[in-house]
């Protein structure tokens, strides 16, 4: 063939080529695991994308390294920009969904493991999605953690979907513990909205674990204004109590501004419990001033209580002193 007219035969070449690998490429994600449902044989299915910066996750290697021994495998010093995640696969069904840091060794104990190439981000949602109206929760927990794992806007939509009203609440529930987990400022704003304007008790305080342990630095802020405001004093009890988890002035001038002035006597009782939670005994001071001094019986009772549970030596002195004749 001639030079000419073999260069001019090249494009043709390759573009029949690349027709040719489209046509036998899975049109979707969801294509793809169709074919994966075909094989006889159990098997786990994988594929990466990019994950939420500064989340770090660890790598399970098994239960039998005690605590303080390192497990086989590197030490990453920078956490990894991509997440594997992975899916169980036997008798045509999905029966396990893993998030696993991008770091990690893996080790499917004999059992293929075959990988999906080039997942977009969007597609990987959209899929996993599929999965969170399933009656197994072992499914559905697993879907939700791998969304909320995706370095792309549309897991937080689809976090927002998840708990939303109308959903059943153990769905929900799930999706708003993500948002304070992983999911930043974006998150916060939609933990803010829903401890604001939710009308389920239940989901406001699963809102505020969630703002708990949020990295963003308003969401103590919030939980102060829950402890406040909410209408359930039950809720405004759960704000106080992680509160106290998360210490410092702010929280600390929150829970003894309940015990002074919340109308709940229950609350109340819920705060000075969360005097008690407070680190290295930074509560006991407290706990004292309102043994002496607070009006309500129930509340002084409880102080002493949990002053009895301390073991602290001013604690004991405090005690030494009402006992003396």
């Amino acid at each position: 063939m001639k030079p000419l007219v073999a260069q001019a035969l090249l494009p043709a070449a390759l573009t029949l080529l690349a027709a040719q690998a489209s046509a036998a490429r899975p049109s979707s994600l969801a294509d793809s695991f169709r074919e994966q449902y075909a094989q006889t044989q159990p098997a786990w299915v994988g594929y990466t994308v990019p994950t939420v910066a500064g989340h770090e996750q660890t790598c399970n290697y098994g239960d039998g390294y005690s605590h303080g021994v390192r497990p086989p495998g590197p030490v990453h010093l920078e956490p990894p920009e991509q997440a594997q995640i992975m899916f169980r696969i036997q008798g045509n069904h999905i029966g396990k969904i893993r998030i696993i840091s991008g770091d990690c060794q893996l080790d499917a104990d004999g059992v293929p493991l075959r990988w999906i190439r080039d997942v977009r981000p969007a597609e990987s949602i959209s899929f996993l999605s599929t999965f969170v109206t399933l009656d197994s929760d072992h499914i559905r927990d697993g879907a939700v953690a791998a969304i909320a794992m995706h370095a792309d806007a549309t897991a937080d939509e689809a976090l927002e979907r998840f708990a939303a009203a109308g959903q059943p609440e153990s769905l929900r529930e799930k999706a708003v513990f993500w948002m304070g987990e992983a999911r930043g400022r974006r998150g916060y704003e939609n933990l803010r909205r829903i401890v604001s304007e939710d009308a389920s008790d239940h989901v406001r305080e699963k809102a505020i674990f969630a703002l708990s342990i949020s990295k963003e630095p308003q969401a103590v802020d919030t939980m102060i204004a829950v402890a406040h405001n909410d209408a359930s004093s039950h809720v405004r009890g759960q704000a106080l109590f992680w509160l106290a988890q998360k210490a410092g002035k702010k929280a600390v001038g929150a829970i003894s501004g309940a015990i002074d002035n919340d109308p709940d006597t229950e609350v109340k009782r819920k705060a000075v419990f969360a005097l008690q939670q407070l680190p290295d005994g930074e509560g006991v001071p407290m706990l004292i001033q309102v043994a002496r001094n607070n009006r309500n019986p129930a509340v002084r009772k409880q102080a002493m209580f949990w002053l009895g549970q301390s073991s602290d030596p001013r604690a004991l002195a405090f005690f030494e002193e009402l006992l003396k004749p």
